[in-house]
């Protein structure tokens, strides 16, 4: 399960408490549970965790009674400009295929829950929305307003609406196909396996209106400098992480760090916790930054990156890379326009 520890721009939240408002609640009362003051969440510079953005959505949720399609209603309001450079480098990107590939690259900075992949087969494209990550009780919210905030961000690329001619979804109909279908298009089957959308291949090389090559580039350069300050951190997971970062190919067990730092393992436990990560998530992300850079900076294989970051053998790495990324390190590589930086930079 997802620890939910990473940092994101605070739109999402206010989004969501003016969806509140509308619905006649005190913004306050979705707050409950949170680190997070309604005063700090005006400046427009304010991060928070997407921990406590999941519990703002909870309690909006517990607040107007499990109200299914309430994610939908969200969802309509997430705005390419909501998401800021990330949604500007989507924008000037050159077709449907290219901003689709930088989007997911750059995912971190949208305000998803559920992991999105980008699969191709058959002379079709599919967008698959994977919940398997998020609290059951958000399950149903978190894909209605990631399917609702892709069909809003579509119209907004080509200012028209894509015709989506496939569309399932993992849940019930409970009466409401109406209520979706006014939104994500027809909906072939519920209670389906997975939720996606397919687009026909052909769409996905169509020009995009306000494509721009530069601005494109120079959007791109902004979406990685602001992911690699937002993976920065500080505080006891800092110190972690650079203990694990000493021999990334021998990974340390929990209670070798906890002795090196001089904390019991549940005081170690307690104080990531605290910090709202856990030492799993810390190996994960050392592993993951690491693996960008040994197969971009320094053009290593995926048998030998997988030798210096500790695997026992290819197909573990190629399995934790596919959960990081939803592709093959080989897919992901094709996706890189730009090999210039590195995100480890911030890791030294």
């Amino acid at each position: 399960m997802a620890t939910w520890d990473f940092p994101r721009s605070s739109a999402s939240v206010n989004i969501l408490l003016d969806l509140a408002r509308e619905h006649g609640l005190e913004p306050e009362r979705c707050l409950q549970g949170t680190h997070l003051q309604l005063a700090r969440l005006q400046d427009p510079q304010a991060v928070v965790s997407a921990r406590d953005e999941l519990q703002v959505a909870r309690q909006l949720q517990l607040l107007l009674g499990d109200d299914k399609g309430l994610g939908l209603e969200a969802g309509l309001r997430y705005h390419l400009s909501s998401y800021g450079i990330w949604g500007f480098t989507l924008l000037s990107s050159p077709t449907l295929r290219s901003a689709i590939e930088v989007g997911l690259r750059y995912i971190e900075l949208t305000f998803a829950f559920c992991k999105v992949r980008f699969e191709q087969h058959d002379g079709e494209a599919r967008l698959v929305i994977d919940d398997s990550e998020v609290p059951p009780d958000m399950q149903r919210f978190m894909v209605e307003r990631e399917a609702a905030a892709i069909m809003t961000i579509q119209r907004e690329l080509f200012a028209q609406a894509i015709p989506l001619r496939l569309s399932t979804l993992r849940f019930a109909e409970d009466g409401l196909r109406a209520r979706y279908e006014a939104v994500l298009g027809p909906i072939s089957q519920f209670n389906a396996d997975t939720s996606y959308a397919i687009v026909p291949d052909v769409l996905l090389d169509l020009p995009l209106p306000q494509a721009s090559p530069v601005t494109a580039a120079f959007c791109e350069a902004q979406c990685r400098e602001l992911l690699d300050r937002r993976r920065q951190r500080s505080g006891l997971s800092g110190q972690v992480r650079n203990l694990l970062l000493r021999q990334p190919g021998h990974m340390p067990a929990m209670a070798s760090i906890a002795a090196t730092l001089c904390l019991s393992l549940r005081s170690l436990h307690r104080h990531l916790d605290a910090e709202q990560t856990s030492f799993r998530a810390l190996i994960d992300e050392v592993r993951e930054t690491l693996a960008e850079e040994l197969l971009t900076s320094q053009r290593l294989n995926t048998t030998e990156v997988a030798e210096r970051l500790g695997y026992a053998e290819p197909a573990s790495f190629l399995h934790a890379f596919r959960r990081w990324k939803g592709m093959t390190p080989g897919q992901w590589l094709r996706t890189r326009t730009h090999t210039s930086g590195t995100k480890f930079q911030h890791l030294r």
